[in-house]
């Protein structure tokens, strides 16, 4: 028998190729002669460059840059089997792992090192590009990425803008005289499941700032400051980014992509299962199991499990999600091809020791699981 696993990682927990490991202890101890084909997925953040990397089997390459509190961080971008394709998740450089909980600002956080890991590819060569939007610690509107690459954001003395979303109320002007020409000849392929807008009660401080540490004062304070920042962006480009969709993602990364950058968005999880092959992985499979650290009402907004379990159905397979926490609106999934929904939670305990034993849990719940998807096949026979 086929079994296909395709989880995304439970975040603080397992990284996705991690997860696929548990679930598949589990599966070989109900069937030991299981065919298991291991893909471990991303749907733009976190484990975007590991996934696709292994998949493809590609490389990595290691740059010191500067992190989103300025302090040298050492981050990784990958390149494709192919040898041209290159993958830069921003939460390498600017994410919000990087930040310890004490210290999470986004008046200050900065993309800028983002836009050093593309310039460093750039002077490697490489043209073809995927960027993975999610996780970031920042609400720049991409200011310092595009700074990293050559773009002068002054205020009306000339002086070059500080780091960080609260210094974009004093841009005053834009030099693109130093912006790096190579970024017209290449192609930036954007990775993200957000379609929130720029600025406003849906955008990315009003929506994003609070989990980065920002305060209902700050969460104003930023929205105006991109809110001006995209007025300057729209006399510079002629591109209004104020209400574009996905412009609100990663603080507003995504709208400097949009404005600056020749570039095109696609749902993340549906870029993993193309670069990985997953449809035609799944053919002949009898059951696909895909899995997250949450599963909500929002896991249907385009996450992990809901593009494999699209793909999935589409083949007539079915699949099983394994959760660590269930919260509501999970019967949306059901209308997406996903069979059952399992918290792999077997008793009473704290959120800490569920996440330090996940690996545990997710083999003792794939087993419990594989064991009942057995009996069902057997009383169809």
């Amino acid at each position: 028998m086929k079994i296909v696993i395709a989880p995304d990682s439970f975040k603080g927990s397992l990284s996705s190729e991690a997860a696929a490991r548990a679930i598949q202890e589990g599966i070989l101890r109900a069937l030991p002669d299981a065919e298991i084909v291991l893909i471990p997925i991303a749907d733009g953040g976190e484990g975007t460059v590991d996934s696709l990397v292994q998949a493809t089997q590609g490389k990595k390459v290691a740059v010191t840059v500067q992190g989103p509190l300025q302090e040298p961080v050492t981050a990784s971008y990958g390149v494709l089997g192919n040898g041209t394709t290159c993958v830069i998740e921003m939460a390498q450089a600017s994410g919000l792992m990087l930040v310890p909980a004490a210290q999470r600002n986004p008046l200050i956080t900065t993309t800028y090192g983002t836009g050093q890991l593309i310039k460093h590819a750039l002077d490697q060569g490489y043209r073809d590009f995927i960027l993975a939007l999610g996780g970031s610690a920042t609400n720049d509107g991409g200011a310092g990425m595009l700074q990293a690459l050559g773009l002068q954001l002054q205020d009306a003395e000339g002086r070059e803008l500080a780091p960080g979303g609260q210094a974009l109320a004093q841009l005053a002007q834009i030099d693109a005289s130093q912006w790096d020409a190579r970024i017209q000849e290449a192609h930036f392929l954007l990775a993200s499941d957000v379609t929130n807008p720029f600025i406003g009660p849906h955008g990315a401080s009003a929506v994003f700032g609070p989990q980065k540490g920002a305060t209902p004062e700050m969460v104003a304070l930023l929205d105006q400051a991109l809110a001006h920042w995209a007025d300057l962006i729209e006399a510079h480009t002629g591109k209004a980014v104020h209400d574009m969709p996905g412009a609100g993602a990663a603080g507003g990364l995504g709208g400097a992509f949009q404005a600056f950058f020749p570039s095109r968005t696609r749902r993340g999880v549906d870029v993993m299962i193309e670069l990985t092959k997953l449809v035609e992985q799944l053919d002949g499979a009898s059951l696909v199991i895909t899995g997250e650290g949450q599963t909500d009402g929002q896991t249907a907004s385009g996450k992990t499990p809901m593009g494999i379990a699209q793909a999935a159905k589409l083949k007539g397979i079915p699949c099983i999600v394994l959760s660590g926490s269930l919260g509501k609106g999970i019967e949306k999934l059901y209308e997406h091809g996903v069979t059952s929904i399992h918290s792999i939670v077997n008793a009473p305990m704290s959120l800490q020791e569920a996440m330090s034993r996940t690996a545990e849990l997710l083999a003792q719940k794939a087993e419990q699981v594989m064991l009942t998807f057995l009996a069902g096949k057997r009383k169809e026979e």
